[in-house]
């Protein structure tokens, strides 16, 4: 498999959602509003991960493009729990993209204490042979969500993918800490 070229229409896809997603927070701030959008990030999947995926879930390289629904990756960053929701509605109303699946777990935590919305969409990028539709993910989250899934993700790396039950354990207490802390942020905002 040329990698390069298989890359190239996901890095595109990233770098174009985030200048849009990017415009929305702008245009809030330039209309003298709040945007629910405190910022945003984007990554394409590395190849070592890819081959990684491929191998663990005995993956056909020629369905890649099918099987592998996060490839490109987008993160939005919200500061309240309820402006997830609101960047959630945005992106329901965009009409450059189509949403293909809505996995909550806002609401419904993974076991882990996971956090986060995501989103499954199928996106046009305009190639020089024309266009090409390819599928990528948008995880919308708090920051305190997203601190929280950093450094799980960096501990679980650096234990070979598997944490010992005592700290996976503290991981999901204070997962469900943090959720707290956002709500009673939420009910701060909401007080003013």
């Amino acid at each position: 498999m040329n990698w390069d070229q298989f890359f190239v229409p996901y890095e595109q896809t990233v770098t174009e959602l985030k200048v849009k997603l990017r415009g929305l927070r702008e245009q809030y701030e330039q209309d003298g509003e709040n945007s629910p959008i405190e910022f945003v990030t984007g990554r394409v999947k590395s190849q070592a991960s890819i081959e990684e995926k491929i191998i663990r879930r005995h993956l056909d390289e020629s369905r890649l493009a099918l099987d592998l629904q996060d490839i490109a990756g987008v993160r939005v960053m919200t500061k309240y729990v309820e402006d997830v929701y609101r960047v959630v509605e945005l992106l329901r109303e965009r009409s450059d993209f189509q949403i293909l699946e809505e996995r909550d777990y806002v609401m419904n935590a993974k076991p882990s204490g996971y956090r986060s919305y995501h989103i499954v969409i199928e996106y046009p990028v305009q190639m020089y042979h024309g266009e090409k539709k390819v599928l990528a993910e948008i995880q919308v989250r708090t920051i305190a969500m997203n601190v929280w899934a950093t450094i799980e993700h960096d501990l679980r790396y650096k234990h070979g993918n598997e944490l010992p039950a005592d700290m996976a354990e503290q991981l999901t207490s204070l997962a469900d800490e943090n959720f707290e802390w956002d709500q009673r942020v939420s009910e701060i905002r909401a007080a003013e």
